[in-house]
């Protein structure tokens, strides 16, 4: 069921900036993580360049501390990992969180609404729903990209 939530033109804007990474923009600029929620239609509630995470010293970890017990959100996430056979690889991820620990309205309305923004996301590597901060453990992750992955945002997965 469709809940009618539309998709805000800067959500459609931001995806096609991250799906389309050109060899000469600069790489600070770059948009790695975008946290999506709904208010009237789906916006973008903060959204994290290359250089906003410099400092950051794992982003996988970074990114599943976005996500918080008591609220649902959507995550675009540009993630970066390696493979085994050692091919470096960069693939958006779009992350539905609804844990269990949210009110029911919510999880309710960003599931019935998860269509509309999957629709503005076309090309999407990977779309992942997540319940459970065990969900995000680093196993269970790169299993679900259906890779062998040996690292992770550079750390060994």
């Amino acid at each position: 069921m469709a809940s009618g939530v539309k998709v805000a033109d800067e959500v459609k804007q931001i995806f096609n900036a991250m799906k389309v990474v050109k060899s000469d923009d600069d790489e600070k600029e770059r948009i790695r993580i975008v946290v999506l929620h709904i208010d009237v239609e789906i916006k973008v509630e903060k959204i994290y360049r290359q250089k906003d995470l410099e400092d950051v010293e794992d982003v996988y970890k970074f990114v599943k501390n976005l996500m918080l017990a008591d609220q649902c959100r959507y995550f675009l996430y540009d993630c970066h990992f390696e493979t085994k056979e050692g091919i470096k690889k960069e693939e958006l991820v779009f992350m539905m969180w609804a844990p269990g620990t949210s009110i029911l309205k919510g999880r309710m309305q960003y599931a019935s609404s998860k269509s509309a923004i999957q629709k503005t996301t076309q090309g999407v590597k990977h779309v992942l729903e997540v319940n459970d901060i065990e969900d995000m453990d680093i196993d269970c992750f790169t299993d679900r990209l259906k890779q062998k992955v040996s690292k992770l945002e550079g750390h060994a997965a």
